[in-house]
């Protein structure tokens, strides 16, 4: 939301009180703008802290604060609110991996890759991701990549801290294209400001941060920045809209929906004993089979189907998706993800969710066409948010009293993108190739949940496979799956393998010898 002058002004002058008593080892220290309040430098917060990892510790510092976007003429537009966190005690930063990292939307803050998986601290979780009563509680991080790389989670403009300054047009910021520009610009600033232009360099984007992560890859290493990276992070992917659309005509969503479906109904018991039998695994090899030979198939035929051949989809499809056949008939074969999350466990008058699958709750009646809210997303937003306040505030010494927008007012977004014009089905899976060839040293990992109902890992697999026609980038594209959703940080197991899966990653896109 745009803030009012008033606020704005508040919130300024509470930022320029003197910052110390440090929660780490040392103190605190602010960088002030002397021109107040025009904000010609940049409000910054740092505090020096340590962390053990695997037995060593590991000193760091936490930035946290603002970078200012300027025009090329050197206007204010906006300023950027980010933490980074870099580690002490380096040497040569040409060595050192430094990650920019964003959650998506359109309109989320960062909170959840910062304090869920990437960060320092993490929010306390039971094992299964499932929260525990207020009053919520951070602890030390295991996972976070501090012992691998630099991190900088970014809030894009419009959530978290981050606004468009007292009389600039919000609307300039919230559009595909103006997006990436935004961001681009961060970063080149904030790489320039902390002089890391030679360090391996990484963008990891969750959902719609996927979309701009890749869009970013082209952006950065284009004519006006040269910024080639060495790696692309890809948590819970979309590049290709249409794998998520529905809407009349296009039957490629209920194709790529499809083993979620069957993994979401194994792990709440509702498929046949013949398949709750097997492991997951292996169900799921089962349905992706169907899925792309008899139900691609069927759906391709339309109305040519005969009522023999009909009835026989339907009898697989029920068997894969633990739905009956009669609400399969009545559906014509095309269930919506929005009619699953309310259909499966609907005689148990519950519904399950669209971030994680998982996680279950209860409408006001079991009636109608889709759920009333997501309860994989509200489950986990209110212990987020009370630590995204307490830690920013506390911990890092960034006193303020404005709202910290964990889902900022960015609508209406411009859905369009280069020449491509689409709206809504933006296809950044050309500018994923374009950006391979161009950059042969870069390579790109991609994580999946498998009960994440809202950027299926097959729909993911299904734009992948189209990246490259000869299979030209098979070798550089590395993908991840695990047994949680759309954050599948927050369950403690996958949590632990994308730890793993990641540092892999970055220490081997960091390799400066070419690797075929």
């Amino acid at each position: 939301m745009k803030p009012t002058r008033i606020i704005f002004t508040f919130f300024l002058v509470f930022s320029l009180g003197v910052l110390i008593s440090s929660a780490g080892d040392k103190a605190a220290t602010s960088k002030i703008p002397e021109n107040f309040p025009h904000l010609k430098e940049d409000v910054l917060s740092v505090t020096h802290h340590t962390i053990k990892i695997d037995n060593r510790v590991i000193p760091y510092t936490a930035t946290a604060g603002y970078l200012t976007l300027k025009t090329e003429e050197g206007k204010n537009k906006a300023n950027v609110f980010f933490v980074a966190y870099t580690r002490e005690g380096v040497k040569d930063l040409s060595r050192r991996p430094l990650t920019f990292a964003f959650n998506g939307g359109p309109g989320s803050s960062t909170v959840w890759l910062h304090l869920g998986a990437l960060g320092p601290k993490k929010v306390l979780l039971d094992d299964q991701g499932f929260p525990p009563p207020p009053p919520f509680k951070l602890t030390d991080n295991p996972y976070t990549l501090l012992d691998v790389s630099d991190i900088v989670c970014i809030d894009a403009i419009s959530t978290g801290f981050s606004r468009p300054l007292p009389g600039e047009d919000p609307r300039q910021f919230h559009g595909v294209k103006e997006d990436i520009e935004a961001v681009g610009e961060f970063i080149r600033l904030y790489i320039t400001r902390n002089q890391r232009w030679l360090s391996p360099k990484f963008i990891l984007g969750e959902s719609y941060g996927t979309t701009r992560a890749t869009g970013l890859a082209g952006y950065l290493q284009g004519r006006r920045f040269g910024m080639y990276l060495n790696g692309i992070i890809l948590v819970s992917s979309v590049l290709d809209f249409r794998t998520l659309d529905f809407s009349a005509g296009n039957d490629l969503g209920y194709i790529l929906f499809l083993p979620s479906y069957t993994a979401s109904a194994w792990y709440h018991r509702r498929l046949p004993a013949n398949l709750q039998e097997k492991s997951l695994r292996e169900v799921l090899d089962e349905a992706e089979k169907f899925a792309l030979n008899e139900y691609s198939l069927a759906l391709l035929r339309g109305n040519t189907l005969t009522p023999g051949e009909k009835k026989a989809i339907a009898t697989k499809l029920s068997h894969f998706t633990g739905l009956s056949l009669e609400y399969l008939y009545q559906a014509n074969l095309r269930v919506n993800a929005y009619r699953f999350f309310k259909e499966l466990l609907r005689d148990k008058h519950l519904i399950i969710g669209r971030l994680d699958s998982r996680f279950t709750g209860r409408d006001a009646d079991a009636a109608g066409e889709r759920p009333q809210f997501d309860p994989s997303s509200t489950a986990i937003t209110g212990p987020f948010s009370a630590l995204i306040n307490h830690y920013l505030r506390v911990d890092l010494k960034f006193p303020t009293d404005l709202t910290y927008a964990i889902y900022g007012n960015v609508r209406p977004w411009r859905w369009i993108y280069e020449e491509q014009g689409r709206t809504p089905n933006i296809y950044m899976a050309e500018t994923m190739r374009q950006a391979l060839t161009q950059n042969q040293f870069l390579k790109v990992f991609v994580a999946n949940g498998y009960y994440d109902l809202a950027t299926p890992y097959f729909g993911t697999e299904y734009t992948f496979n189209h990246i490259g026609l000869n299979g030209e980038f098979k070798d550089r594209i590395k993908m991840g799956y695990y047994e949680a959703g759309h954050m599948m940080y927050i369950h403690r197991p996958s949590h632990a393998q994308l730890k793993k899966d990641l540092a892999e990653f970055i220490r081997w896109a960091s390799e400066t010898s070419p690797t075929k």
